[in-house]
């Protein structure tokens, strides 16, 4: 494993080269929980700077369970293309909110990824080169030439553009890594110590050129999050972060996001309202920053917002009990509808972070994670199937979101208000 120097501003080509094929199991996107605590009115939203007297406190996490599910054989593209869909059926315009992440190199009719496009019109899909639940390579990305028939199988499959969308932050967090054929990236904390913002546009727009051959058209990219914490596990400790000054990240962040929208790319800020200042991983467990957190990691998102440069935003899974003292970010109304929409003036997409991961999952079931994140005013639902592998998530997510409609608890005007913007940033696709 590399080890990293931060006090330079500079790598070599080795080190360069070898940064980019690093591989990083515990990062995905995925699926939704167990049992966790009860749900219960979401308190009005406020921004204070204030350390309440009491917080939530978690149970300890139980650990991440693994699956023996084998890996699909695949060797020829589904016979069927999209049947016609109505746009006005709300099953389709649930559909539609969903994220999904798949496993296959290839895809054939007996791949439960093509009957959520065809059948359940889910949104989008998230690739990855490794699946954590097999600890296998053998996940979505192989090579540019595969991954691109991949990708344009998966197309045509739709019958409403489809987001394919995959975490390429440059540098360590690369899914497309040199030994598969791809030019090495650098981190966005290498392109923030250069200090040279024509360099990341320029990067981008590289990636970007490279991203739009093979049919990906939403990069989970650029991270936010300010290098408050250098040792943040899951920030800092892998180069995520451009830097602790929420100027530079942000001017940065700008620069990165025109590079790739000049070749017809869609960028995600993440990760609201900021995980810079964590000591922990949300990957794994309850992660808490009401002691560490600070106004400032709210600038990067003002301005961009501000500057109308905001495609869509990602939630983070982090409890903080100065936003919210019940619910972490994803979960909650005062954050995502009070702090985004109302106070930053966002009414574009929000995706979650993956529902799978242990934050989530470990403390709320699959149906309340689903409630709770809808009525916060989350509009696309990550569901990678990564740290877990769920064949019928989809599936069960649309269940659950219709009997939580005729029930009374989502009302159908919380979903036509996603389905909007979600229609809207899918008409620049075109």
């Amino acid at each position: 494993m590399i080890r990293h120097n931060r006090n330079r501003t500079s790598i070599s080509r080795r080190e360069f080269i070898l940064l980019s094929g690093h591989g990083i199991a515990a990062l995905s996107l995925a699926a939704l929980a167990s049992c966790a605590p009860s749900s219960a009115n979401l308190p009005t939203a406020t921004v204070s700077s204030s350390v309440p007297t009491s917080t939530a406190v978690a149970s300890t996490p139980k650990s991440l369970p693994s699956t023996a599910t084998p890996q699909p054989t695949e060797t020829s593209a589904p016979k069927t293309t999209a049947p016609t869909a109505n746009a006005d059926d709300l099953d389709f315009k649930i559909g539609q909110m969903l994220l999904l992440g798949f496993r296959g190199l290839t895809l054939n009719d007996d791949n439960p990824i093509v009957a959520d496009i065809r059948e359940r019109h889910i949104g989008g899909v998230v690739l990855f080169d490794y699946d954590a639940a097999l600890a296998s390579y053998q996940r979505n990305i192989q090579s540019p030439q595969q991954l691109k028939a991949l990708n344009a199988s998966l197309q045509k499959l739709a019958s409403a553009p489809l987001f394919i969308s995959i975490d390429q932050e440059g540098g360590i967090i690369s899914r497309l890594k040199e030994k598969y054929g791809f030019p090495p990236t650098a981190s966005e904390q290498f392109l923030g110590g250069q200090n040279n913002v024509n360099a990341t546009r320029a990067a981008a727009e590289t990636e970007g050129k490279v991203l739009a051959e093979l049919g990906i058209n939403l990069n989970l990219a650029p991270v936010v999050d300010l290098n408050v914490n250098p040792n943040n596990p899951i920030i800092g400790k892998f180069e995520r972060s451009f830097s602790a000054d929420p100027k530079s990240v942000t001017a940065h962040a700008l620069a990165e996001i025109e590079g790739y929208h000049s070749q017809k790319i869609l960028c995600t800020l993440k990760h609201f309202p900021g995980h810079g200042s964590s000591t922990s991983d949300s990957h794994l467990g309850f992660v808490d920053v009401t002691n560490t957190w600070s106004q400032a990691e709210l600038e990067p998102y003002q301005k961009i917002i501000g500057a109308g440069m905001a495609d869509a935003v990602m939630t983070a899974h982090i409890f903080n009990a100065k936003l919210d003292a019940k619910y972490p970010a994803t979960l909650s109304k005062p954050i995502i509808t009070g702090i985004l929409r109302e106070q930053l003036h966002y009414d574009g997409v929000i995706i979650s972070d993956d529902m799978q991961m242990g934050a989530i999952r470990q403390y709320y079931g699959f149906e309340q994670a689903i409630e709770l994140t809808l009525n916060a005013g989350v509009d696309l639902i990550a569901i990678a199937n990564n740290l877990v592998y769920e064949p019928d998530a989809a599936a069960r997510a649309i269940a659950i979101i219709k009997q939580l409609i005729e029930a009374g608890k989502i009302s159908r005007e919380r979903i036509d208000e996603s389905y909007r913007r979600i229609k809207k940033l899918k008409a620049r696709l075109a």
